[in-house]
């Protein structure tokens, strides 16, 4: 009896397929980096008119503003000046004259960081007004923090004086119980959302203690002429 023999296939050739493998590869990172690279500016202009549009919602009569930062060393400098700290915004009216500086504070509320936008006046040395930015407490609750009339009453006029020597705030601000508030300098807190209103607390706290210092010092370069 005849026996055929099978001849087996050719091993199919390692380094063509490797080479293969790799271009895809590399065509698939450039293509990566080049989306991410396009997509960029656009990201950081939508987040450019966000905070744009917070700032006149919290600034009534505010219709341009101005970028700058913080520095480490508690100087205030142009954000395109290239330096690097927490951002500021300063807020001006039609005839080019300073409205308010918004700050940003974060506080520790119930289910998380509470991130806040406030109103800082230079003039009365006082926040003036707030936004929340980012927030998971409890809805019906937590939701108060922007829109109860009587909690927002705290920031018409909140003290934020600095100390004799410029250096921090006079009185730290703090929440107090519902009902209790004796000081200007105080929030009364929401019945039932203690917590979430001892964030906000919190929050304009940190943002009046690290940015009124550098304001107030260097309040010339908000004033001048852009």
């Amino acid at each position: 009896m005849h026996v055929e023999l099978q001849t087996p296939p050719a091993p199919t050739p390692v380094w063509p397929m490797l080479r293969t493998l790799g271009t895809i590869a590399t065509i698939s990172g450039l293509l990566v980096v080049l989306a991410d690279q396009l997509s960029q500016p656009m990201i950081a202009d939508k987040q450019r008119l966000l905070t744009e549009r917070r700032v006149f919602q919290m600034v009534p009569g505010a219709v341009s503003k101005r970028d700058f930062v913080v520095t480490p060393e508690g100087r205030l400098e142009a954000a395109d000046s290239g330096a690097s700290g927490d951002p500021v915004y300063a807020a001006y009216d039609a005839d080019g004259q300073l409205k308010a500086v918004a700050i940003l504070g974060t506080g520790s509320g119930y289910a998380g960081p509470v991130q806040v936008m406030f109103a800082y006046d230079p003039g009365c040395q006082c926040l003036v007004g707030s936004k929340v930015l980012k927030s998971n407490e409890t809805p019906g609750f937590g939701d108060k923090l922007d829109f109860d009339p009587a909690f927002l009453k705290n920031f018409e006029a909140l003290d934020a004086r600095l100390n004799d020597e410029g250096t921090a705030l006079a009185n730290a601000i703090v929440t107090v119980k519902h009902g209790t508030k004796t000081e200007p300098w105080q929030i009364d807190a929401i019945t039932g959302a203690t917590i979430s209103s001892r964030a906000m607390g919190k929050a304009a706290n940190q943002a009046a203690q690290r940015a009124a210092p550098a304001i107030q010092r260097d309040l010339a370069k908000l004033t001048q002429p852009n």
